[in-house]
């Protein structure tokens, strides 16, 4: 490792019940600090004299990913079929793959997902799955059981991804069951016929059943894409208040200066989050075969940030037809957001952390603090700058005071 980093500074022997580290840097806060663990909360955070002693940071949360499609693209594109220069081609060799997603096969994959999620610092997640049909998804009950077999290691939330189409007739079944297994309720949103009927249905039976609510949403370049305009109208028609959050958002990009300034404006007294997926948006969106991109495809988040939005980062799809790469680590998405879309990390790892956290799990408020939950990372680098600076650098995951054993898991017998 650069620079003389310790390989964990400070930890105790194994098998000991607590843990210190000296020295270390924590994002958002000057200085250095000392902190101890005793069993499972932080007994003891203080300034430090020392300092090269890592940089530690709160578990990461990621609000928006795809488990029942993750990790299919080896047989996707194993049968000559991974061909996409559009959103629209990857949704359909999804389709063609989705008779293999069995209960045995989604449970492999998903599980798969939760264990590099849960090795590499995630401690919430919240996944979407494609409801297509009336009938409820093979993929659906798979994760309601996963969330309780994960529980007290990564927190799980299950959103409902309704097909625009099937609202009107099969919403009103499909929120009562969503309510049954304690999920969130959403709907991919884009162009549709009928939108604005379509969104007071949804915030109707969110209401009914006391559902958060989460759409996909104007994922395209098309500045007459406005269903992020109608979401934000309903949930401050309906005082809904801090429970919607809008991912992708992506025609918010080609729009006016005035135009954007009215529509941020809007969303942050309506009380609506908003998600940036830098790295789906940055494959699929400005695509053509032999022509190079000319437009990010990803909404404004700084402008939404400074508008007064909670606005995250999330890494959306892993390993599939929508994005054939990835890994199910947050900070690598705040890496390259940092370039795809010009922002500062220290003022944007709250993007991974807190915002999220505060979705998704009320045990992540993503502040470390004494009396608090020992649970953080420590990684090999001198500050947020050489950590987002070096891809490699070692982390180390704290989870009740104790760091994760080392990592075996086998990716190539998952």
């Amino acid at each position: 490792m650069s620079r003389g980093h310790a390989p964990a500074p400070g930890r105790t022997a194994a098998g000991a019940t607590g843990t210190r580290l000296t020295g270390v840097a924590m994002p958002g806060r000057p200085g250095h600090f000392d902190l101890v663990a005793e069993d499972d909360r932080i007994v003891s955070l203080t300034p430090s004299t020392e300092s090269r002693g890592g940089v530690v940071t709160p578990l990461f949360t990621d609000v928006h990913v795809h488990l029942d499609k993750t990790y299919t693209i080896s047989r996707i594109g194993g049968a000559g079929q991974a061909r996409v220069e559009s959103l629209f081609d990857a949704i359909a060799l999804m389709e063609q793959d989705r008779p293999r997603w069995t209960a045995a096969d989604i449970r492999a994959r998903a599980n798969r997902a939760l264990e590099n999620a849960y090795r590499l610092g995630v401690g919430a997640m919240r996944t979407h799955v494609d409801w297509i049909a009336p009938e409820v998804p093979e993929a659906w009950p798979v994760l309601v059981a996963l969330r309780e077999e994960w529980k007290g290691r990564v927190e799980l939330q299950i959103a409902a991804l309704v097909r625009g189409d099937l609202v009107p007739s099969a919403a009103g079944d499909i929120a009562a069951r969503v309510r049954q297994d304690g999920g969130v309720l959403g709907a991919f949103f884009y162009r549709d016929e009928g939108l604005a009927e379509k969104v007071e249905t949804m915030f109707a039976l969110a209401r009914q059943h006391d559902l958060d609510l989460d759409f996909h949403v104007d994922e395209g370049l098309d500045p007459e894409a406005n269903g992020f305009e109608l979401i934000v109208a309903a949930t401050a028609r309906h005082g809904y208040r801090d429970r919607v959050l809008c991912g992708h958002a992506c025609s918010l990009a080609v729009r006016t200066a005035e135009e954007l300034d009215r529509i941020l404006a809007a969303a942050a007294e309506a009380g609506v989050a908003l998600v940036a997926l830098p790295t789906s948006n940055l494959y699929l969106q400005d695509r053509g075969e032999g022509v190079s991109p000319r437009r990010r495809g990803i909404a404004p988040i700084k402008e939404a940030r400074r508008a007064g939005i909670a606005t995250m980062l999330g890494s959306d799809n892993v390993g599939d037809a929508f994005y054939p790469y990835g890994d199910y680590d947050p900070l690598s998405i705040l890496r390259l957001a940092a370039t795809a879309c010009q922002i500062a990390p220290e003022d944007w790892i709250d993007s991974i952390t807190s915002l999220p956290g505060r979705l998704c799990s009320g045990n992540l408020s993503g502040l470390l603090a004494e009396g608090g939950p020992a649970d953080f990372i420590w990684h090999a680098a001198e500050d947020l700058g050489e950590l987002i600076s070096r891809p490699r650098a070692e982390r180390i995951v704290y989870r009740g005071g104790r760091p994760l054993p080392a990592n075996h898991f086998d990716w190539r017998n998952a």
